[in-house]
Order: structure tokens, then C-alpha cells, then sequence
């Protein structure tokens, strides 16, 4: 009986499926459909995860290169962002018409694995709001995190909060954008963003015209008049000028607390944060001149009297005892001999690097947010 089965199947090589099993036992047969439901279905959940990770998770840059339109709470919003390498640059708009709105520039960071997006207003480059508009909406820079997802094939979206860029701790609503492929504010991104994939998302290219965006207009010089100009000019006798003698520029009463507090905090950059650990080495960003420097990290002073060199001050924070979103200021404690004082920070974040350039004076001190990216393990 079995030599008939296995005689008839190796004679009929063309023979369908349903056909072949037809030929088996009832019992094999019955066993065999158990065993193909089964493997149905352990695999119909991990297909439909791995085409949901390889279609959302794994994306290039140009998925998040583009605009997008939406809003932050009821505030209407046109972002366009350009990657290149791990950062972000772009614009963005803030708008109740297309004659009425409030342009900055974008800086950010897009971290593939986890499909976190940080950005942040880095300048006021256009304000054309008006009306109630500009009334009920403060000229303040914003910084935005999301989550980029694309829970259908044509749909892709940026799902985050948002806060004031220079206080974590004032918080401007749920971000809710949606990618576009039309945009109602023409600018110098937008040749980059139609010719990404042809050439377009060449580094050079994007800083050259990141330079372009980020240059500020300057207002034009006042014309001379020729009737003021004289015609004759007469030499003027010099004077010795004694320079006045220097005075400190804060009350020795004010205390490094006091200063954090009395002093404006302005952001300079904003890291990303992976791993274990951090490590942040300060330096005098100019002529070794006396600075000394206080640190707090989100409003607590964790180091003071740090003398600035040519060699690197450095300190190690150890990412567990983060919170999600943190806020490192620089307090000067002094201004050198030679205002303002300036400092070069290095961050260390796992195999990446970061520069930041910090300034801090008698009114303002600099600003730096550390955020957490999400562990893509987990």
C-alpha cells in the first residue's frame, strides 16, 4: 500500500497540492492540516511586527526629510526638515495665514533606531504676525520632541510635545504633525527637499545653504547726505586718555545660587543622550584670561570654582541618574580679565561628539538640554 502511494506521487510530478494530499491517510492528512494551522498561525504576529518595524523603524533620510504640517496645541505649524548625518536643519513657521506668521531656524536631531526627532527654533529670522495672531502668540523659541511613525503606507507623522526652548519646565502642548508633499511657504529648503535623492542631500550643499538661511538681514547703512559732508577737514589734537580703573562687575554679597537665579538662561545647543554615561570636558574658548565657572544640572549646583585652561576640566554623569529632559547651565562666577566669559564644552555621548560654544555674562548664563533617546532594545 505504501509502495502504491509513493509510486503514484513520483509519477505525477505535476500533480497540485490538494491532489497530493488527497492521496495521503486520512489520520496524516488530518495531522498534517493541525501542524500547517499551527505554523499559520505562530507566524502571522511576527510578519505582521516585521513589516510594521521594516516599514516605520528601518528608515532612510529621506523619510524624514520633507514638510510637514500640523499643529502644537492650536497653534498652526509648517516645519521643514533636512537631515544630513544624525542632525537636522530646516525652518519652520508659525501661522495663521500665509501673509501672517512667524519664521525660525530649525536645528535638531533624528536618531534612526529609536525614531526619536528632537528640534528647536534657532533664530528669528521673519516676523510678519499681526493682529490677534501676534497678540495672543509670544515671539518664543520652542523646542519639540516626537516619536516619527507611519501607521499606514502614505501616511507618515511626528507625535511629541513641546516646551519653551530655554525652560524645559514651560510646557506649549501636544505636537501633531503630518508629512506633505505641498507646502504654502516657499523657501531656499525647499530645492533641497525635491532634490534630496538626486544630489541635493550632499553635506556641502546643505550647509552651504543652511548659511543662507541662518544669515541674518542686516539693515542697510543710512545714506550720507554730500550737504553734510565738509569740505576741508582740520587735524585734531590727540589726548592721553587714562583708562578708568576696573571694577568687578557683581557685588561680592551675590552668591553663585543667587547669580543662577537672577541671570537669564539661554540655550545654546541640545544634546542627545545614549548609553551609559556622559562625559563633558570645559575649556577657555578664548585667551586663558581667569574665567571660573559654576554648574547646575536642572537647578541644583553640582560643581563651582572651575578655573578655565587650555586643559580640559572634566567631568563624568552617569545617565541613570538623568531625568528624561535636563537642563545644564553655566554660571559665570567671574568675567576674566577679558569679558564675556566664554567656555568650549566637548560632549562625549557613546562614540559621538559634540561641540558647544558657551557664553555667559553679569545678565545671561548659557543653557544646555540633555535629552534621553529611547533604548531601540527595549
Amino acid at each position: 500500500m505504501i509502495w502504491l502511494y509513493r509510486k503514484r506521487l513520483l509519477d505525477v510530478k505535476s500533480m497540485t497540492l490538494q491532489n497530493i494530499l488527497y492521496l495521503l491517510p486520512f489520520s496524516v492528512f488530518h495531522n498534517k492540516l493541525i501542524s500547517l494551522k499551527k505554523t499559520i498561525k505562530s507566524l502571522a504576529f511576527p510578519c505582521l511586527l516585521f513589516s510594521l518595524i521594516f516599514s516605520c523603524r528601518y528608515v532612510d533620510a529621506q523619510t524624514i526629510t520633507g514638510a510637514w504640517k500640523g499643529k502644537i496645541k492650536n497653534t498652526r505649524l509648517e516645519l521643514k526638515l533636512i537631515r544630513s548625518g544624525d542632525s537636522l536643519t530646516g525652518t519652520s513657521y508659525y501661522y495663521e495665514s500665509k501673509n501672517n506668521f512667524r519664521r525660525y531656524t530649525v536645528k535638531g536631531y533624528f536618531d534612526p533606531l529609536s525614531n526619536e526627532v528632537i528640534w528647536w527654533d534657532e533664530m528669528l529670522v521673519t516676523d510678519n504676525a499681526s493682529g490677534m495672531f501676534a497678540r495672543n502668540l509670544a515671539p518664543d523659541a520652542l523646542l519639540s520632541t516626537a516619536d516619527f511613525n507611519c501607521p499606514g503606507e502614505d501616511k507618515m507623522l511626528l507625535d511629541g510635545t513641546a516646551s519653551l526652548r530655554d525652560n524645559k519646565e514651560i510646557e506649549k502642548g501636544n505636537v501633531q504633525l503630518q508629512k506633505t508633499e505641498t507646502s504654502l511657504f516657499t523657501d531656499e529648503w525647499d530645492f533641497v527637499i525635491e532634490n534630496y535623492t538626486v544630489g541635493a542631500n550632499d553635506p556641502y550643499i546643505i550647509d552651504s545653504i543652511s548659511n543662507i538661511a541662518f544669515l541674518q538681514p542686516q539693515a542697510p547703512e543710512p545714506k550720507k547726505s554730500l550737504a553734510s559732508v565738509p569740505e576741508t577737514t582740520r587735524p585734531v589734537m590727540s589726548k592721553s586718555v587714562i583708562a578708568p580703573e576696573r571694577k568687578e562687575f557683581e557685588s561680592p554679597r551675590l552668591t553663585v545660587e543667587q547669580k543662577f537665579i537672577a541671570r537669564k538662561k539661554t540655550l545654546a545647543t541640545v544634546i542627545p543622550v545614549t548609553g551609559d554615561s556622559i562625559e563633558l570636558r570645559f575649556y577657555d574658548n578664548a585667551e586663558i584670561d581667569g574665567d571660573s565657572i559654576a554648574l547646575f544640572m536642572n537647578n541644583v549646583l553640582v560643581f563651582k570654582n572651575i578655573r578655565l585652561t587650555d586643559q580640559a576640566y572634566t567631568i563624568k554623569l552617569a545617565t541613570s541618574s538623568l531625568e528624561n529632559d535636563n537642563e545644564l547651565v553655566m554660571v559665570a562666577e567671574n568675567l576674566g580679565s577679558i569679558p564675556p566669559n566664554t567656555s568650549l564644552m566637548v560632549a562625549i555621548v557613546g562614540d559621538k561628539r559634540y561641540e558647544a560654544r558657551l557664553q555667559s555674562t553679569e545678565n545671561s548664563s548659557a543653557l544646555i538640554r540633555f535629552i534621553k533617546q529611547g533604548d531601540p532594545r527595549q
